[in-house]
């Protein structure tokens, strides 16, 4: 295969490294990754391997096949275009199949005040544009994938990767932010239509201070706005199906998440429109204690 090249990442408690056969994804995702530190070499926890599927398949219609410590071996090739996509998604992987030191949520998260607010739902909930944009408006954003929620202590610690905006979040959070903060935009991906947000400094500057989880919300985008109770029970079902590693950890997955469930007030939060979600999240973070 020849030499890879190869580029260190720290973000919150985790670090990479990913080697690719092909320079491109690595430039793209140096640029993005800019403030962020990076680790020594012997401090990585994790390698994503960015190659070819087949030998010729590095130069004739170029596919990325995504490897590492942890891989999926059905998983399709992307084509070399959205090789930054195949980074990000490398790096999903190793943490949903190899992390141990939190209990992963598949959720987003966003601090103000000391206090974390968790958003988890189901693909095209909104979860991502609500995180990016009350990161605009005043919020510290925490993360977009994963939610990590410590075995001890129960805080929200940050993980605040790229924001991955998905067809319509695009044009919405365009208006926002400025262009020198985005990615290049992947049309027709398994995902639909994508561009990188690269978060606010501050998220970076902050990525090793952690949260108190205070408000727990399951948003879903494309009804009126309505806040809805839900019991513990519902809650805790949903949340080991949102969580990567929850059967993995065991017992103490099933003692943090207990915690988590008894502790966090959750609600059930449909929307039509960002500033409907924000009114909602303002008026109920307003009465928390």
């Amino acid at each position: 295969m020849g030499k890879m090249h190869q580029t260190l990442l720290q973000v919150g408690p985790a670090a990479f490294r990913i080697a690719s056969t092909w320079r491109q994804p690595l430039d793209q995702l140096t640029a993005l990754y800019r403030d962020y530190p990076a680790p020594t070499d012997d401090s990585v926890d994790f390698t994503v391997r960015l190659e070819p599927e087949k030998p010729w398949r590095r130069h004739v219609r170029p596919s990325v096949h995504i490897g590492g410590d942890f891989w999926l071996p059905d998983a399709a090739p992307l084509p070399l275009a959205q090789g930054l996509l195949a980074a990000e998604m490398g790096m999903n992987l190793q943490m949903a199949l190899g992390w141990r030191r939190h209990l992963l949520l598949h959720a987003s998260s966003v601090e103000k005040d000391g206090k974390a607010l968790i958003m988890t739902g189901l693909s095209g909930s909104g979860k991502s544009t609500l995180s990016a944009m009350l990161a605009e408006k005043g919020w510290r954003f925490m993360g977009d994938e994963f939610a990590l929620l410590g075995l001890d202590g129960g805080e929200i610690v940050p993980f605040p990767r790229l924001i991955s905006l998905k067809n319509r979040a695009i044009e919405t959070m365009q208006q926002l932010v400025p262009e020198d903060r985005f990615g290049p935009e992947m049309k027709a991906t398994p995902k639909g239509d994508i561009r990188h947000l690269v978060p606010p400094k501050a998220a970076v500057a902050r990525m090793d201070d952690p949260a108190r989880p205070a408000l727990l919300l399951f948003p879903r985008f494309g009804h009126k706005p309505e806040l809805r109770e839900m019991g513990q029970s519902e809650v805790f079902v949903r949340l080991t199906q949102a969580s990567t590693n929850y059967v993995a950890l065991g017992e103490a997955g099933f003692d943090t998440l207990t915690r988590f469930v008894d502790r966090v007030p959750a609600k059930a939060m449909d929307y039509e429109s960002g500033e409907q979600a924000e009114s909602l999240i303002e008026s109920l973070w307003s009465k928390l204690p």
